[in-house]
C-alpha cells in the first residue's frame, strides 16, 4: 500500500513524447494557416475559417496534453473522467477560438496580442 507522504516516481516514454510535440507543431502550423485566410475574408467565410483555425488549435493542444499524459508510466493505474476530459477540448477549443479571433483583426496592437495571448493562456490553464 501506498502511504499518503509517499511520493510517486514516474518515467516518462520517449516515442509518446515526441510524438505529443509532433501533435503541437502540426496543430499550430495548422490552426495559424487557417487564421491566415481570417484576414482577407468577410461574414460566413471568415467565421469559417476562424472557426476552423480553432478547432484545429485547440484539438491540437488537447490531444498535445493529453499524449504527454499518457507518455507518463507510474506505478499506478491512471484513469481519466471522460466528461472532463471532453470538457477541457471543449475549453481549449473555445479559447483557441477567441484568441484566434483576436489576433486575426486587421491591425494587430500591443494590447490585441496580448489580449490573445492571455485568452490562449487561460484557456490552457482551465483545460488543466
Amino acid at each position: 500500500m501506498i502511504s499518503a507522504n509517499t511520493a510517486l516516481t514516474g518515467s516518462y516514454e520517449l516515442g509518446e513524447v515526441a510524438r505529443s510535440v509532433l501533435i503541437a507543431i502540426v496543430a499550430s502550423y495548422a490552426a495559424l494557416d487557417l487564421t491566415g485566410r481570417v484576414t482577407a475574408a468577410s461574414g460566413r467565410v471568415r467565421l469559417a475559417w476562424l472557426s476552423g483555425g480553432a478547432i484545429a488549435m485547440g484539438i491540437g493542444i488537447w490531444a498535445m496534453h493529453f499524449e504527454g499524459m499518457l507518455a507518463l508510466r507510474l506505478p499506478v493505474p491512471v484513469e481519466y473522467h471522460w466528461p472532463t476530459v471532453l470538457a477541457s477540448l471543449l475549453v481549449a477549443i473555445l479559447a483557441s477560438g477567441v484568441a484566434l479571433y483576436v489576433a486575426s483583426s486587421r491591425k494587430l496592437g500591443v494590447v490585441a496580442a496580448l489580449t490573445g495571448s492571455t485568452f490562449m493562456a487561460t484557456g490552457i490553464a482551465g483545460m488543466h
